[in-house]
């Protein structure tokens, strides 16, 4: 018998920490929408920042320093890259931060 009543409220917390995650999803689906939209528009401009940058520091250096190579090129493709890096490690920390969340709500 008390591994029946084990059972059962085992099976219990379950449904309640379902019942906990789906209402705080209905709180917050508004906010998600508005969340996401945000969040695109930070990579967006987390990447065109840093290669608008390379590329005016780029133009600046070919007028001013002439070179056998195009630093406007080089420096477009450093400031893309360095803008993805730097989308890439936002995403990957609010990735950490949604899940250590969700995993505390499990508890």
């Amino acid at each position: 018998m008390s591994e029946n009543s084990d059972k059962r409220s085992g099976f219990s917390q379950e449904v309640e920490a379902k019942a906990k995650r789906k209402l705080k999803a209905q709180r917050s689906a508004h906010q998600g929408v508005w969340f996401g939209l945000g969040m695109m528009g930070l990579i967006g401009w987390s990447i065109v920042v840093p290669t608008l940058l390379g590329a005016a520091i780029g133009l600046w250096l070919d007028r001013n320093h002439a070179a056998s190579h195009s630093w406007t090129l080089t420096l477009l493709i450093a400031g893309l890259l360095i803008g993805c890096w730097s989308a890439w490690q936002w995403v990957a920390k609010e990735d950490k931060a949604m899940r250590d969340e969700q995993e505390n709500d499990d508890e």
